[in-house]
């Protein structure tokens, strides 16, 4: 890929990593992906801002499947980087490696293939006897490497992730999380990109005969160009996706599909949300945001050179469902819009101040908020509907505005607000006199 593709890559990817941990929200799966799946995980970060713009069940264990060869690749590349390997070197077939069971390239004990070959196998094709040819070429065995594998885990930071094979194959202590994976992902691009064009191929030719992937958002979603597909019974589909839009880029990682057909599916709905979402960043504004980690308490703010987000807690019910705010915003311009919500606020009157309200967003631009607002009351069914929508002044941070709908009672602000979820708005309850 050319070096300017990597721009973006490379000027957010120390942001990523620093802020992945504190900057984590929450975003709703589709419907097929909502209902009672225990292996369903995914994240979704910005490249540039370093902003993690959704995620679900991000931390928690979840089997890699042949996203493992990521890694596999990963130590691979950085043999050829430093010079260990050129990729016209080649490694032997043992019987161990030849006994691996499909997905595989069906090579022989005895072969040899060279290190040009071995990675569109690894791929495009996911063939897990190559998987083990590399282990042993470069670590003597596959245990061994499977070692080093988690060695380089925890050095590139993915704590929650242990290797016990090469290929992705079923172990009940092979297990690792989506955020790991997506770090996992970024490293590949930002240390070793001028390899990254293998991640964008769809078929390669060996010993004559054409084989292609799995990865089929490689031709159907405009701009994806990696990464890795995997799949067992016990993990589900699992996908991790970078693509780029606006030269934008975007990665992904979606585990615990039901069918490949419906993590593709989910997978270009997450992305489409988060090009959406990160476009707000260049706004200068911030969307309700979420811990999905600890939703018993406020995350606090991370340090940027953007426009403060504020991160808001979510309830605690409602924590592993929750979805991108929409994105609509009225643009229109206004005289003085700090006077028309000072004026609007005087011909309203204040009511009870002791309630509560559902705060839906905060807001550079007060059009914006008293828009996501509005847009929040259209989603409430009618007998939630009937809340006023306020755009108030912040008094923790000059010049952001709230967008909250207010005069509620406890039990209607949750109720409100887990409805806003389950239709992809975030949220959060608070008391009408607390700043949010």
């Amino acid at each position: 890929m050319a070096s300017n593709s990597f721009s973006i890559l490379s000027r957010g990817f120390g942001s990523v990593i620093a802020f992945m941990v504190i900057a984590t929200s929450l975003l709703a799966p589709l419907q097929a992906q909502a209902g009672p799946n225990p292996r369903y995980a995914s994240i979704v970060l910005d490249v540039e801002s370093g902003e993690v713009l959704s995620a679900s069940n991000a931390e928690a264990p979840r089997y890699p499947a042949s996203l493992t060869k990521m890694m596999t690749l990963y130590l691979l590349f950085e043999a050829l980087e430093d010079g260990t390997l050129t990729l016209e070197d080649t490694f032997p077939v043992s019987s161990h490696a030849a006994a691996q069971p499909p997905s595989k390239l069906w090579v022989r004990p005895g072969d040899r293939i060279s290190i040009k070959e071995i990675i569109p196998a690894l791929v495009v094709r996911s063939a897990n006897d190559v998987a083990v040819v590399v282990a042993e070429g470069l670590a003597g065995s596959e245990r061994a490497f499977a070692g080093q594998m988690t060695d380089k885990a925890r050095a590139l930071g993915m704590d929650a992730t242990t290797f016990r094979n090469a290929s992705g194959l079923p172990d009940d202590l092979q297990v690792t999380t989506a955020k790991d994976m997506a770090k996992l992902s970024l490293s590949l691009m930002q240390d070793f990109s001028e390899y990254y064009d293998y991640f964008s191929q769809t078929s390669f030719v060996y010993r004559g005969k054409t084989h292609t992937g799995h990865n089929n958002l490689l031709d159907s979603y405009a701009g994806a160009d990696g990464l890795k597909t995997g799949y067992i019974r016990a993990s589900g589909f699992n996908v991790a996706t970078s693509a780029v839009r606006d030269e934008r880029r975007i990665v992904t990682v979606v585990m615990g599909g039901f069918t490949a057909k419906s993590r593709d599916a989910h997978t270009a709905d997450l992305l489409d949300r988060g090009f959406v979402r990160a476009g707000l960043l260049n706004r200068n504004d911030w969307i309700a945001s979420a811990d999905v980690f600890d939703s018993t308490k406020a995350i606090s703010r991370p340090t940027r050179t953007r426009a403060t987000r504020t991160l808001a807690v979510a309830t605690t019910e409602n924590k592993a469902n929750t979805a991108t705010a929409a994105a609509g915003r009225n643009e229109q311009s206004m005289d003085d819009p700090i006077q028309r919500l000072i004026a609007q606020v005087d011909r309203q009157g204040q009511r009870s101040m002791d309630g509560w309200a559902v705060q839906v967003g905060a807001f550079r631009d007060p059009s914006g908020a008293r828009d996501l607002a509005s847009q929040a009351v259209r989603q409430l069914d009618a007998s939630l509907n009937d809340s006023r929508v306020a755009v108030t002044p912040s008094t923790s941070e000059q010049g952001v505005f709230r967008a909250q709908l207010v005069d509620m009672e406890e039990g209607q602000a949750r109720r409100s607000c887990a409805q806003l979820m389950e239709r992809g708005m975030e949220c959060m309850v608070v008391r009408a006199d607390v700043d949010g």
